[in-house]
């Protein structure tokens, strides 16, 4: 295939994405970059009170109103699509970050959770995920692969549980 024939091909895929992600498909690449980023120079300690209300190790999955799901699942798709296209290693965690700023920034409650798991080898494997409601917005549904160490919700989704 020649990058002529690639080139449209490609194109012809990014007319058919819904308008929501063309229109965010650039801030998004640029946010998971600066997620990365953030990621690789700050400790922990320094991001997490940024991550929303730290609950603990608890499985809190976050109701949310029927006529948010669309937008949630627009949000999945988003964060998906774009980390495909990063030259540099977008990781669950960044796309945790990523996919906890677009739901902040509608409203939207999420859980962002923290798991550990043992691989084949005992070897501990990390993974970070993010859910609001029925949809797994980023990192999949790892509830019964990695054991949850750590949540952290939205000050939204601490509202509707009150």
């Amino acid at each position: 295939m020649s990058v002529a024939q690639i080139a449209v091909r490609k194109l012809a895929s990014f007319w058919r994405l819904p308008g929501f992600i063309k229109l965010a498909l650039l801030p998004t690449w640029v946010l998971l970059g600066l997620a990365r980023l953030l990621v690789l120079c700050l400790p922990f300690q320094a991001l997490a009170p940024r991550l929303g209300q730290h609950v603990g190790t608890c499985v809190f999955i976050p109701l949310i109103p029927v006529h948010l799901l669309g937008r949630a699942r627009l949000i999945a798709r988003l964060i998906r699509t774009t980390a495909q296209y990063c030259p540099w290693r977008a990781n669950c965690f960044a796309q945790a970050i990523a996919a906890r700023v677009w739901l902040k920034v509608f409203g939207i409650p999420y859980a962002l959770y923290f798991g550990l798991c043992k691989n084949a080898t005992q070897q501990l494997s990390a993974h970070a995920w993010v859910c609001s409601g029925p949809v797994f917005v980023s990192g999949g549904n790892s509830f019964a692969q990695f054991t949850v160490v750590g949540t952290f919700v939205s000050d939204a989704a601490m509202m509707g549980s009150a």
